[in-house]
């Protein structure tokens, strides 16, 4: 059984600097993509989807991750700006659960994450016409060469439809798995985004 981190997390009083604090912890023990999220959202349907996307981002404002805006995620976002998140430890057997309003990062920060990337992941994010049909695999691979071709080693532009998005928090849920599944749950919630937080402790 993982043990607690030294003082006991239901006494939290900022859900910012103890997100931070178990992330650091989840880098450290988690095999790989500590930073892995799942990501719900719905369109104007109001069908719920849900997909594992990897958070490039987290301050005070909230979560940053990117997509292609015409992917099925990016129209459902256009139609709802709203969006929930979980991140799942199982090394630490703890979860963050996250609710919010989304919104599109500005330019400059989707351009500075963009040039980050490899340039072999650029070239994808121009060649991929993610979430729509595919008749085979060899047509993407003939667009990752065509654009490989038109952009040669200098890396290529961030795509206009390649975008950062940023979940606003509502609702941040801290979950510690317990004996007996008598688990520990502290959430933070606020009626809107410029509100302050209100703290809480819930039955397992």
């Amino acid at each position: 059984m993982i043990e607690l981190t030294p003082r006991d997390f239901t006494l939290s009083t900022d859900p910012f600097a103890l997100f931070e604090e178990w992330f650091a912890e989840a880098e450290k023990s988690e095999p790989n993509d500590a930073n892995a999220m799942a990501l719900a959202s719905a369109g104007a349907d109001g069908l719920p989807d849900v997909r594992m996307v990897l958070m490039k981002g987290f301050d005070r404002q909230g979560w940053v991750f990117y997509t292609n805006s015409n992917s099925a995620k990016g129209r459902e976002l256009a139609e709802n700006m709203q969006a929930a998140v979980v991140f799942h430890w199982k090394s630490l057997r703890r979860q963050v659960r996250v609710r919010g309003s989304v919104e599109i990062v500005d330019k400059e920060l989707a351009d500075e994450y963009f040039v980050s990337r490899p340039l072999g992941s650029q070239i994808g994010a121009w060649a991929s016409l993610q979430s729509s049909s595919l008749d085979s695999r060899e047509t993407l691979e003939q667009a990752v060469e065509k654009y490989a071709a038109q952009f040669g080693n200098t890396a290529p532009p961030r795509p206009p439809h390649w975008n950062g998005y940023r979940i606003k928090p509502l609702y941040i849920e801290f979950w510690q798995d317990r004996r007996s599944r008598l688990h520990d749950r502290l959430i933070f919630k606020r009626p809107t985004t410029d509100a302050a937080f209100e703290r809480d402790r819930l039955y397992p």
